[in-house]
């Protein structure tokens, strides 16, 4: 049984000006397969090679798979579709599968769009990969698809969703493959280093309104710390990795098995330096243990702030103040770890003053790095719902948190971009001539010395924020500014196309039931389904590991 792995080229101007970053569901789902004895899995990261359909093409006809995967995010779910309608083009017999966060929740959409799709993948996808790939490796695909735990398909124009997999509640039994992935490839670029993306536990118990990741994997699991120091010490020994994020929404959760997580890593003295994203009121909390962090290597805490507006807090269900923000920023500082600031903007309500008031509150705050990410309404969020027609623009590819989605009262989009543009010109100018350079010695100088570098990088290549790709130019290029939105893309979706006739395809038999164009779909899920999946959770590595990597940084 070949199975091929492939991750869509898709490229918005946010994390990746950081970097290359590897792609961990692939090392997840690989090391699962593997496992269970299917071991003829390849790769191909057509992101981080930035291959062309054709080149696709050409991997997926060379390696002739029976199965192809791949996952998506919201903004690459049409890339997700695009690649797979390719592998049905090469060979229509092939088995095509998706997954990811997006899929999970949209399916009856997705399916809509792209009936070509053999199989959604709805759940956590290492146990329900393996069950999908013993029914095709034993026959019984696709007569006994129904049986397979977590996953969605559609038959004769009508869509299937199978009941929810449970959550894999022993997260130390997953042996991730990490060799599957070309490791050269993967460089963090602050630090000139290979970078990697683990995680030590899946879930988070806060519910904010804007967010999925508590939907998306339901129940909070985490790892002995110590195995977790081990894969660490693995990706260091065997892959010369250098530094890494955990890939967990809030790692702190659990106090006493991130000390002890710390404690490890000291004990082991793997000298190596490391990220992580977390929230104010953990880092309020573990103020007496703040140096022990440090010590431990951590280097980089990205904070959830996300509002300088105490009105916009309340909103996002942050439950924290603007005191508390500028509190945990100087408690970080004092303690040697660098800290970035993440501000959420581009509402409704946003105005010429509120982005004022960021900027102003980023240099009272005196963070090291600050991040404005333009407000993006996953469709499968409470606040999307709370919006209603606020939300105009439902090309998905466009959902990346660097283009303005939801079009402020009192001023337009091409504005809304010119004024975040003006605070990162302003505030890292700054922090240019003032603050880096003179930013202590050793690890701390380099690294923010790094991130100048990445950020320049991109500035000039025109790649942040894909301000080459909108025709941004500075404040004089405002009426050229093309957001280049397909106004094709609706909220019902339009139903699915006829590709077969599309790529004049011969398909008989069983294939051809399989691949037959479905029935519109509706592009979000009823309150009702929300709620089940909630309970019972679909979730699937992501396509970097997490949903977004903030910031350092998806």
């Amino acid at each position: 049984m070949r199975i091929l792995f492939i991750h869509p080229n898709y490229h918005s101007g946010g994390a990746e000006i950081a970097g290359n970053w590897p792609p961990a569901w692939v090392a997840y789902l690989t090391g699962a397969l593997k496992t269970a004895g299917y071991t003829q899995v390849r790769f191909v990261d057509a992101m981080t090679n930035d291959l062309s359909e054709e080149q696709v093409r050409e991997a997926v006809a060379s390696y002739a798979p029976d199965i192809v995967g791949c996952t998506a995010i919201t903004p690459s779910i049409y890339k997700a579709q695009r690649l797979l309608e390719i592998v049905k083009e090469v060979d229509p017999k092939i088995v095509t599968v998706l997954g990811g966060v997006h899929a999970t929740f949209m399916y009856q959409q997705v399916l809509g769009e792209a009936p070509w799709i053999d199989a959604i993948v709805r759940g956590e996808g290492e146990e329900i990969i393996v069950d999908l790939v013993r029914t095709i490796a034993e026959g019984r695909w696709p007569e006994e698809r129904g049986k397979v735990k977590g996953i969605a398909y559609a038959v004769d124009g009508k869509i299937i969703a199978t009941p929810a997999a449970p959550t894999v509640k022993d997260l130390d039994a997953i042996t991730p493959d990490w060799s599957v992935l070309e490791w050269d490839k993967y460089n963090y670029i602050p630090l000139n280093k290979r970078v990697a993306i683990p995680n030590m536990a899946r879930g988070c118990p806060y519910t904010c309104s804007f967010c999925s990741q508590w939907k998306f994997w339901r129940d909070y699991r985490i790892r002995d710390p110590k195995k977790v120091v081990d894969e660490i010490e693995t990706l260091m020994r065997d892959h010369d990795v250098g530094f890494f994020i955990l890939a967990d929404e809030e790692p702190t959760i659990n106090r006493k098995k991130f000390i002890a997580f710390c404690e490890e890593l000291i004990a082991r003295n793997l000298g190596i330096l490391w990220g992580i994203n977390t929230r104010v009121t953990d880092i309020l909390r573990d103020e007496d243990v703040l140096p022990l962090y440090r010590k431990a290597g951590l280097i980089h805490v990205s904070l959830g702030t996300e509002a300088a507006a105490q009105l916009k807090l309340d909103r996002f269900n942050k439950e924290t103040t603007v005191a508390d923000n500028k509190r945990a920023i100087g408690l970080l500082r004092d303690a040697g770890i660098l800290t970035e600031a993440q501000f959420i903007v581009g509402l409704e309500n946003e105005t010429a003053e509120t982005l004022e008031e960021t900027y102003q509150m980023a240099r009272d705050w005196k963070p090291d790095l600050a991040n404005w990410a333009m407000y993006t309404p996953w469709p499968f969020t409470d606040l999307f719902r709370e919006l209603g027609d606020k939300v105009e623009i439902f090309d998905y590819e466009k959902y990346n948190f660097v283009t303005p989605i939801i079009k402020p009262a009192a001023m337009d989009r091409a504005e809304l971009l010119d004024r975040v543009m003006h605070n990162y010109r302003r505030f890292y100018m700054h922090k240019a001539l003032f603050s880096y350079p003179w930013a202590g010695s050793g690890e701390r100088r380099r690294y923010l010395l790094g991130c100048l570098k990445a950020f320049l990088k991109a500035g000039f290549e025109r790649k942040f924020y894909d301000l080459g790709k909108v025709n941004y130019w500075g404040p004089q290029s405002k009426k050229k500014v093309d957001f280049h939105f397909d106004p094709k893309r609706t909220r019902v979706a339009e139903g699915g196309t006829d590709w077969k006739a599309k790529h004049s395809r011969k398909i008989k038999g069983d294939v051809q039931a399989q691949i037959m164009a479905c029935g519109g779909g509706k592009d979000q899920l009823d309150q009702a389904e929300i709620d089940a999946l909630t309970v019972a959770p679909p979730t699937l590595p992501n396509a970097t590991g997490k949903a977004s990597v903030r910031a350092m940084n998806e």
